[in-house]
C-alpha cells in the first residue's frame, strides 16, 4: 500500500501544510495510507485529520518512517548532513545552480532516497502542477511596501509575522501608509503574467499604487532596463535561470535612480542566475529588508516563504492545486512522478 507521511515543518515561521483534512480524506479513500505528524505550528489544526481517518505520529518523527514512506514537507530539512533514504516530496532548492543544494542531493545519494521536488512536479506542458505564487507575490509586495514606508520615516523595516487572513493584511498595511501622508510610490512588476505577479500586481493595486506590468516581451532585449530604476519598487517575479537577464545590475547601486526598495519575490540570491545581484542572502521576518546603498538607498526583501504570511490560505489554495497530482502516488511510473525524477537523476548523477 502507498503511505504517505505528512511531516511537520521545522523551519522557523513555516505554518503551510500542503494537504488538507479533505485532501487526505480523498487519499484515503482511493486506498493510499496517510500518516500526518503532530504540530506545534502548522495553520490547519490535527483534529481535522483525525477525523478524516489519518494515523497521527509524534512531531518530527518522520526519520523513523517505515522506509517505504513517502514524506511529504514542504520547506527544507534541518541541515545535518544525516543521509536520506525516504523519497522525499517538499522543496528542494537544489536544481538552479544553488549551491547549497549539492549538500542536499549529496545527502539523498548517501542514504539512498529520492527527492520529488515540488518546483519540479509538471504536467506535460511544462507548467507546475501547485505552485504558493500568487500568495508569495501578494505577501511579497506587502513587506516590500512596508520597507518603502519605513524609508519615509528613516527607518528599516522591522520585523513582520503572520496574519489571520488578507483582510487583516490590507488592513495593516493600508493604516501604515496613511499614516505618512505621502502619495503612493509606484512600482513596476516583471513577470506579471505569471501567478506570482499577479499576486504581487493585485496587492499593489488593492493599496492604491500604480503598476507598471512587465512580461516576457518587455524583457526580451535582454537589457539593460533604466525604465526599472524609475519606479519607487520593483517587484521581481521571474524565478532564476539560464538566459534570465539581469534587472537591476550591480552598478545600479551608485546610479541616480528613484528606485529605493526592490522585492524579490523569486528569491534566488546564491543562484549563478540570480536577476537582481545586488544582494547576497534572502532575508528574515525578523529582518525582513536588507540595505544594500546608502546613497541613494536601496533595500531588498528577500524573504525566501512569504505565503506563510498568510498561511491558511495559502495552504488551502495549494493544496487544492496539488491534489490530483497526489492522487497518482500510487502508480510513481509515468506522469508527472517520472519527469520529477527524472530531473533528480539528471541534477545528482555526478555527485
Amino acid at each position: 500500500m502507498t503511505h504517505l507521511w505528512v511531516r511537520a515543518e521545522q523551519r522557523q515561521n513555516e505554518e503551510r501544510v500542503g494537504l488538507t483534512p479533505e485532501g487526505a480524506k480523498a487519499l484515503l479513500d482511493k486506498g493510499i495510507r496517510v500518516t500526518v505528524e503532530e504540530s506545534s505550528v502548522r495553520a490547519i489544526p490535527i483534529d481535522g485529520y483525525k477525523a478524516a481517518g489519518c494515523d497521527i505520529a509524534p512531531e518530527n518523527s518522520w526519520p523513523d518512517a517505515p522506509r517505504d514512506a513517502i514524506v511529504f514537507g514542504l520547506k527544507e530539512l534541518p541541515e545535518d548532513g544525516t543521509p536520506l533514504p525516504h523519497r522525499h516530496i517538499m522543496f528542494g532548492h537544489a536544481f538552479k545552480g544553488q549551491h547549497s543544494g549539492v549538500a542536499l542531493l549529496k545527502r539523498f545519494k548517501a542514504g539512498g532516497g529520492t527527492l520529488y521536488d515540488l518546483e519540479y512536479l509538471v504536467a506535460e506542458n511544462g507548467r507546475r502542477v501547485a505552485a504558493f505564487g500568487y500568495w508569495a507575490g501578494y505577501a511579497g509586495s506587502a513587506v516590500t511596501l512596508k520597507s518603502w514606508a519605513a524609508q519615509q520615516r528613516g527607518e528599516l523595516c522591522g520585523p513582520v509575522g503572520v496574519y489571520a487572513g488578507k483582510d487583516a493584511l490590507l488592513a495593516d498595511l493600508g493604516a501604515e501608509l496613511d499614516a505618512l501622508a505621502k502619495d503612493r510610490p509606484t512600482a513596476i512588476v516583471i513577470g506579471a503574467l505569471g501567478r506570482v505577479g499577479t499576486g504581487a500586481a493585485d496587492l499593489l493595486e488593492a493599496m492604491g499604487c500604480k503598476v507598471t506590468k512587465w512580461d516576457m516581451a518587455e524583457t526580451a532585449s535582454g537589457g539593460p532596463f533604466p525604465e526599472i530604476l524609475a519606479h519607487d519598487l520593483f517587484i521581481n517575479c521571474i524565478f532564476a535561470r539560464p538566459g534570465t537577464p539581469v534587472f537591476v545590475p550591480h552598478e545600479a547601486l551608485n546610479t541616480d535612480r528613484k528606485l529605493t526598495a526592490i522585492g524579490d519575490v523569486a528569491c534566488d540570491p546564491d543562484s549563478d542566475y540570480n536577476p537582481v545581484p545586488v544582494y547576497d542572502r534572502a532575508t528574515t521576518w525578523d529582518a525582513p529588508a536588507l540595505r544594500v546603498a546608502d546613497s541613494p538607498v536601496l533595500d531588498v526583501m528577500a524573504i525566501d516563504n512569504l505565503p506563510s504570511m498568510l498561511p491558511v490560505e495559502s495552504s488551502e489554495d495549494y493544496a487544492a492545486q496539488l491534489l490530483d497530482t497526489l492522487m497518482k502516488l500510487d502508480d510513481l511510473s509515468e506522469g508527472v512522478w517520472t519527469r520529477a525524477e527524472t530531473d533528480f537523476i539528471t541534477h545528482s548523477k555526478d555527485l
